[in-house]
């Protein structure tokens, strides 16, 4: 008897609380969200941008076939509908898109599982006299980029070393958006990392920028920032990460050598925002 009372009163409460804020009817049940897990996280922790390397055309068609897909796709000039720039959502935020391929980021693999990927329509470079020459990304294009990168961010709560470039997260196999992409421009409006001025200027400590320094001492930087250095990598492939690096945070210079700026400025990133 005390048993059925009990379930009774239970089911009373219920009723009651039908109405109230956090009981979710779902037709042949119901659901109270009223208490929630302190031990959950989004799924969404990064922000990767890529350039398309085609013309929308291509790039739309490529990003809705079978093997490759991305949740944003946004035009060199985007068409104005309404006074409002048009831009392409591709994968809904709440699904995985297959963007980043084989990567790596902040101790993080499979970037793909946690991560809102932007695809910028762009040529990306070609190659004059052996040397790569990146094509510039088109004002409105940036703009409108950086709206909805401001969303994104404040919807899922990414911190700034979690905004990256494609090449950051695949340094062995892409370069995208390349050194032309406007990343210190993207920074001021709170979209990404950027070094401040003064403590990169502390940690050259008089030195000249382009002064070599020691190649491990730089990738082991780079590691602790965020980047994938392992120890079995030849000289080809850690100058692609410090290139990648540089393109990033120096793209006035991006070699692939280590020198004493790319130095200062990876201790001024790993002072303001620290280790991966």
């Amino acid at each position: 008897m005390k048993g059925r009372l009990a379930i009774l009163l239970i089911a009373a409460l219920l009723a009651g609380c039908a109405s109230e804020t956090g009981i979710v009817d779902k037709g042949d049940y119901k659901v109270d969200t009223r208490r929630q897990a302190q031990a959950a996280y989004p799924r969404v922790k990064v922000l990767v941008i890529h350039y398309t390397a085609d013309d929308f055309t291509g790039s739309l068609a490529t990003l809705t076939d079978q093997n490759v897909s991305s949740h944003y796709l946004i035009p060199d000039t985007p068409p104005v509908s309404g006074g409002k720039p048009v831009i392409w959502q591709l994968v809904p935020e709440s699904e995985l898109a297959w963007h980043a391929g084989v990567s790596f980021w902040r101790g993080a693999t499979r970037i793909n599982d946690t991560s809102i990927g932007i695809e910028l329509e762009n040529k990306g470079y070609t190659r004059q006299g052996g040397v790569k020459q990146f094509y510039p990304f088109n004002a409105p294009q940036i703009s409108v980029l950086e709206k909805l990168a401001k969303e994104i961010i404040n919807r899922y709560q990414i911190q700034p070393q979690n905004v990256v470039a494609h090449a950051d997260i695949a340094p062995q196999r892409k370069v995208d958006p390349g050194p032309l992409f406007p990343w210190q421009q993207l920074a001021k409006q709170g979209i990404g990392a950027w070094p401040d001025a003064q403590r990169v200027a502390f940690y050259l400590n008089g030195r000249s920028p382009y002064e070599p320094v020691d190649t491990l001492n730089v990738l082991d930087l780079l590691s602790r920032y965020g980047y994938q250095v392992t120890p079995e990598m030849n000289t080809e492939q850690q100058q692609r990460v410090i290139r990648a690096f540089q393109m990033h945070f120096r793209p006035a210079q991006y070699s692939g050598v280590a020198d004493a700026q790319t130095q200062a400025i990876a201790q001024a990133l790993l002072e303001k925002y620290g280790q991966g």
